[in-house]
């Protein structure tokens, strides 16, 4: 039995084996799909599938049957499972059902009968694809949950003192230990002037109280990561060494909101702590190293949590979205500058496109020369956002290039989506990670196609049907392709979204006509397509794509 059901839900039996049928040829490969006569069997049925531990994603009911009616029925049927989405398709529902089916049961789609096989295929496989999505987002915040409670009874559990401080000053979490070391029973209402006489922090072997400018804490709460061993707090029958250390917590916008500090007595264990704590911080600074070179997110698709359990020949399938970009003309620009030139200005133009893959939760692969290979884990949108900022990013890069020797910097955005292979390759004195499959070639082959269209981001059609909304955007479709060693052509779109307001505003006030010539084009009507490409000039000289169609038409 397949992992996901779709049931169907319907009195007359010539519209279950109908819709059956229908559902069966579009979705019976990856679904099972499954009829009840009545709602009260309906009912049974999904009762039997969760005992047997097989999940339901779609209810489609009608509203007029016996017994329950398809209202009350997906209200029952949302009550005891809310995730399943459900759909109402019925030819005989009153306004009132279906407003009961909204407020009580979520409904996700009305569809009237006799249905539109398109209508009703499309809105199940969005049913199915936000099925999906949902049921990602509560495992990934299930897994943030379990996160939460590990981190925590790993901080209870520790031998050595944590504290959480706002930037106030306040101190807002203390772990067991940190209370037996501070002699503490509740949270001290205090600010930052005041951390040192309410905690009587001193300076190591004197009686002066430790600078409140000075205090690790107070200088992590100014973005500085600091660890000392020359502080102490002074007890009436005891002074107890503490050894400290703290980091600031940065927010998004690189802001700090918050500082850690961890601190243990060590009048005992001096020397065994202080070289766990080296220990622990050069692994760290090994891991963080090795992350230039090794992506994470590799080892997160790995499985694996540092570089040293990586092994050669180890491989994964995921489903991503991969982009490429290049730099116009870069061979010509670095045959004019010397090797130190040509590096500074490789790394310069780098360090601005990398916060736009970052930012939108991407990872770079590698470098190659002036190339980016970028790869994206989830909605396509993350990807196309990558590229929108990387032209922004590139816009205010250029506007500081303005001297005389130095021209303004032109590169093409290639992306594509679909399921590639991840892994290692090498011998046995080098490995590398890297991605193989026809979508890694496609993606490249866009961004080869930015140089003949002259325009800076393509992106295929199976990017753009991955899109979680594809209307925020500016594009268009520009050209149907052949791939190598494929049958069939695929679709690829401009995005303009970071063209200069006036060309975008032409290109989508010529977008209909644009794309009405490029479907006479390419059905060989060049003689119709031809006036419709001369017309988009016409209002938008810029449009270099409509010059390259119309001068194809005149051939």
């Amino acid at each position: 039995m397949k992992e996901f059901v779709i049931l169907l839900v319907d009195d007359e039996p010539m519209v279950l084996e109908s819709l059956s049928e229908e559902l069966e040829r579009n979705f019976g490969r990856s679904y099972q799909i499954e009829a009840a006569e009545s709602g009260e069997e309906a009912l049974e049925i999904l009762e039997e599938f969760s005992v047997d531990g097989i999940e339901t994603a779609v209810v489609i009911s009608d509203q007029m049957m016996p017994g329950l009616k398809g209202d009350e029925l997906l209200s029952q049927i949302h009550r005891q499972h809310p995730d399943i989405l459900k759909i109402m398709l019925t030819g005989q529902a009153e306004a009132d059902a279906v407003g009961n089916a909204v407020n009580s049961a979520n409904l996700y789609r009305y569809i009237a009968k006799p249905w539109d096989a398109t209508d009703l295929n499309l809105t199940i496989k969005e049913a199915l694809k936000k099925y999906h999505y949902i049921k990602k987002l509560e495992e990934q915040n299930a897994r943030l949950r379990e996160n939460e409670r590990r981190l925590n009874q790993i901080l209870e559990a520790m031998p050595i003192g944590v504290t959480v401080h706002n930037t106030t000053g306040k101190m807002t979490y203390a772990n067991q230990k940190a209370k037996e070391l501070l002699n503490l029973e509740n949270l001290p209402e205090t600010n930052t002037e005041q951390l040192s006489t309410t905690f009587n922090v001193y300076q190591a072997g004197t009686d002066e109280l430790y600078p409140t400018e000075q205090l690790p804490i107070v200088r992590s709460l100014a973005g500085e990561g600091v660890r000392v061993e020359d502080l102490e707090i002074h007890y009436p029958d005891r002074i107890v060494p503490l050894e400290v250390s703290t980091t600031p917590i940065r927010d998004k916008t690189n802001g700090v909101f918050q500082a850690i500090s961890a601190f243990q007595d060590i009048s005992d264990r001096k020397k065994a702590e202080a070289e766990r704590e080296n220990f622990t911080r050069e692994l760290f600074q090994l891991n963080e190293a090795f992350s230039q070179f090794v992506p994470r997110q590799f080892l997160h698709f790995l499985a694996r949590k540092d570089i040293t359990e990586i092994k050669l020949g180890e491989s994964i399938e995921k489903k991503l979205s991969v982009l490429f970009s290049d730099i116009r003309s870069f061979t010509t620009r670095s045959e004019q500058m010397n090797r130190e030139d040509t590096f500074n200005f490789i790394n310069g133009y780098l360090k601005r496109m990398e916060p736009a893959i970052i930012e939108n939760e991407g990872f770079i692969d590698k470098y190659i020369g002036d190339a980016i290979m970028a790869l994206f884990e989830g909605s396509a949108d993350r990807a196309v956002n990558a590229g929108v900022k990387m032209l922004e990013n590139l816009a205010e890069y250029n506007q500081t290039r303005q001297r005389r020797d130095r021209q303004p910097i032109e590169i093409g955005i290639g992306i594509n989506t679909g399921h590639l292979r991840l892994g290692t390759v090498g011998g046995n004195a080098r490995i590398d990670t890297t991605v193989i499959g026809d979508a890694v070639n496609l993606g490249s082959r866009l961004e080869q196609l930015t140089k003949v269209y002259k325009t800076p981001l393509l992106i295929s059609h199976n990017t753009f049907v991955n899109l979680q909304d594809s209307t925020k955007y500016a594009l268009r479709l520009i050209a149907r392709v052949q791939v190598r060693g494929k049958v069939e052509k695929v679709g690829v779109f401009e995005v303009f979204e970071a063209d200069p307001p006036d060309r975008k505003q032409a290109k989508l006030a010529t977008k209909m006509m644009f794309e009405m010539a490029l479907i006479y084009y390419e059905r060989g009507r060049t003689q119709e397509a031809r006036p419709l490409f001369d017309r988009c000039l016409q209002q938008n000289p810029w449009d270099s794509i409509a010059q390259i169609y119309l001068e194809r038409c005149r051939l």
